[in-house]
């Protein structure tokens, strides 16, 4: 029988780093799609209260510990590095950890790198924003060094290329 082996979408990939910045893939561990029903608004608030977490607004990220929670689209979040609990009563659940891929961006200057690419002021933007990169679809999560973003697994390299052709762009413009 075949034994297949689990790779993530940037598997022999490296982190990077240009002009103080780093490009680096993020293991986000399991993601689920969380949607609650209508009218089950309280239900999953109460559900989540075990996990530190509140039902994010919009643009919002609620975190406790490696455990997060990040606005997605209206009535929908990412559970981030837990499993969600018996919520099916409650909320759609949809395992999403093999669709997407995440990778990090950090050091001075991130914004001004994905300012190439991401059609967000990233200055006025909240902690969680659903936007494009580029062609691609892209959940930007800001953090204290710079962002996290996820993108469908299948577009993991050509965002990766793009993120690293606007870094070295961008360290050519500080040489000057």
């Amino acid at each position: 029988m075949v034994e297949l082996i689990a790779k993530s979408a940037l598997a022999g990939q490296g982190p990077i780093t240009l002009a103080g910045l780093t490009l680096a893939e993020v293991d986000l561990g399991q993601v689920t799609s969380i949607a609650p029903y209508a009218g089950q608004e309280k239900a999953l608030a109460a559900a989540l209260k075990p996990l530190g977490l509140a039902f994010p607004k919009p643009n919002e990220l609620r975190a406790k510990g490696a455990v997060r929670l990040a606005w997605t689209g209206r009535g929908q979040a990412f559970l981030i590095g837990a499993a969600p609990g018996d919520w099916a009563e409650i909320a759609a659940l949809t395992d999403q950890s093999d669709g997407w891929a995440a990778l990090s961006l950090t050091g001075a200057g991130a914004e001004d790198v994905l300012a190439r690419l991401v059609p967000v002021d990233l200055r006025g933007m909240g902690a969680a924003a659903r936007s494009s990169l580029g062609h691609m679809g892209v959940i930007l999560m800001r953090h204290k060094d710079g962002f996290e973003l996820m993108v469908f697994r299948s577009m993991a390299r050509t965002a990766w290329h793009e993120i690293e052709a606007a870094m070295k762009m961008q360290a050519a413009r500080q040489a000057l």
